[in-house]
């Protein structure tokens, strides 16, 4: 691979490592979290938390991304956030859930906190990459 180009299969693997911890990690919240807080509040500490674990994963992926400029470090920001919202919804519709259920997640006013996740994931490879480069 020629220097500055992006390996966008390892960009995609790490989405998916994203979407399998995102998915122990919901599995726990349910089982867990739901029945101490109860759902709403259970869902908005679940999008802190899961920010965590895609920051995480970024930090220890991001370097075999071959990514040199920002663009295509929010290119790969902007990849795991569509990739994101399509199985999100993909998967509530296949669970049985409402569109409105979906969408709450997503609504400030309703508590849905799932926009800021979303904007967090976006901005993740760039401050990834810039916290490693800092780092060596």
């Amino acid at each position: 691979m020629k220097e500055g180009s992006v390996n966008w299969k390892k960009v995609l693997t790490a989405w998916l490592l994203i979407v399998a911890a995102e998915s122990v990690h919901g599995t726990l919240r349910r089982l867990f979290l739901v029945p101490l807080m109860g759902d709403m509040p259970s869902r908005q500490a679940g999008v802190l938390v899961g920010s965590l674990i895609i920051f995480v994963i970024a930090l220890l992926t991001v370097r075999g991304f071959g990514m040199i400029t920002s663009r295509q470090k929010f290119l790969a920001g902007a990849l795991w956030v569509l990739l994101t919202v399509i199985f999100e919804v993909s998967l509530g519709l296949l669970a049985g859930y409402t569109t409105e259920r979906i969408l709450s997640d997503y609504d400030l006013r309703q508590g849905g906190l799932m926009i800021f996740g979303l904007l967090f994931m976006f901005f993740t490879p760039f401050l990834a990459a810039k916290i490693r480069r800092a780092a060596e």
